[in-house]
């Protein structure tokens, strides 16, 4: 694979265009830019520029309203609705997150909805936000069907991600964000694309066998849930939570209801955020550091997300697929 080095400003410029150039205004094209850059930033390629064609896709069909107004309603005092107005779903979390931190920081406990938006990037960005404000976050989403349930060999699940954040006070948080499939599907893209296997048994081809060929994964056949029958479960879980709960679609009812550009479906997104000094006490985070301290004290062990604050200190340029950036710069 041939890659080519760009600096980090370089990479929101391109993406920005790209945007800019499909129908995002100039607070769409900002919130889906700056999420692809931090995303390519910490590592996380499969969420970066190897979004944007699909998401340029979805502006080009007119599915996605690059001009979008997302707007908050209180449900409760402590439930906050997102109507994303059909954007994409950075725009509605930047609306959003703010009303979920105040409500969390009165109450202890708040929950942010939101609705008729597309979903195209990973969750850490919003629950890793929620504890840089010292609050414990969480935050699921459901996609368009690509999963098998335990035991079946057709697809009715989203990879249906789910994202936890926990604050450490002067410290980076610890945050995780996981596909309850084998793999999140664009890292079995991202694989297909460069020539690389999976782990056998991450997805079934058309046929119904298991396979280490991403190809077949992604082409006619099937991933699978993490852990069988207990993926599944959570799996489950975020369906409901995240359609179910919001009021949005379920996976099955994306697909029905997608135009198939190639571009993120309609779906919701529930963010649950709570406050562990309001819940537990003035020493929650000493108390919590007493547990780091002993996972990290054990070989082997390292924090969820200290991958990623690392890859972030490197402020030079990272090495894009270079026929992506081609493809990317033939779009605008």
């Amino acid at each position: 694979m041939n890659t080519t080095p760009l600096e980090l400003e370089n990479i929101y410029d391109l993406a920005f265009k790209a945007l800019s150039a499909h129908g995002c205004d100039q607070l769409n094209a900002n919130c889906v830019a700056t999420t692809v850059t931090h995303a390519e930033r910490d590592g996380s390629v499969s969420h970066g520029l190897f979004r944007i064609p699909g998401y340029v896709a979805s502006l080009k069909s007119k599915k996605v309203n690059g001009v979008s107004r997302p707007s908050n309603t209180y449900l409760t005092q402590n439930a906050i609705r997102v109507e994303g107005d059909y954007g994409f779903a950075p725009v509605s979390i930047k609306v959003g997150l703010p009303e979920l931190i105040n409500t969390t920081n009165k109450h202890g406990v708040g929950v942010l909805t939101i609705a008729n938006t597309h979903h195209f990037a990973a969750l850490w960005h919003e629950t890793e936000a929620l504890a840089e404000n010292n609050l414990i976050g969480i935050a699921c989403t459901a996609y368009k069907p690509s999963v098998a349930p335990a035991g079946a060999k057709k697809p009715l699940f989203g990879t249906n991600p789910i994202s936890f954040a926990w604050p450490r006070k002067n410290k980076t948080p610890v945050v995780y964000d996981m596909a309850t499939s084998t793999m999140a599907m664009g890292e079995v893209q991202v694989a297909a694309r460069d020539g690389h296997k999976v782990p056998f048994g991450t997805g079934l081809n058309k046929e119904g066998e298991k396979t280490d060929d991403p190809s077949k994964i992604a082409n006619g056949g099937v991933l699978l849930t993490f852990g069988d029958y207990k993926g599944s479960a959570i799996a489950m879980m975020i369906e409901l939570l995240a359609a179910g709960l919001v009021g949005d679609l379920f996976s099955f009812e994306a697909k029905e209801e997608d135009n198939n550009d190639g571009g993120p479906a309609r779906g919701g997104e529930f963010i649950m955020a709570l406050s562990p000094e309001l819940i537990a006490g003035k020493n929650w985070n000493e108390h919590a550091e007493k547990f780091f301290a002993q996972m990290i004290s054990l070989d082997g062990v390292r924090l969820p997300g200290q991958r990623r604050h690392t890859n972030r200190e490197d402020k030079g340029p990272r090495n894009i697929n270079s026929d992506l950036i081609e493809k990317i710069k033939s779009l605008i």
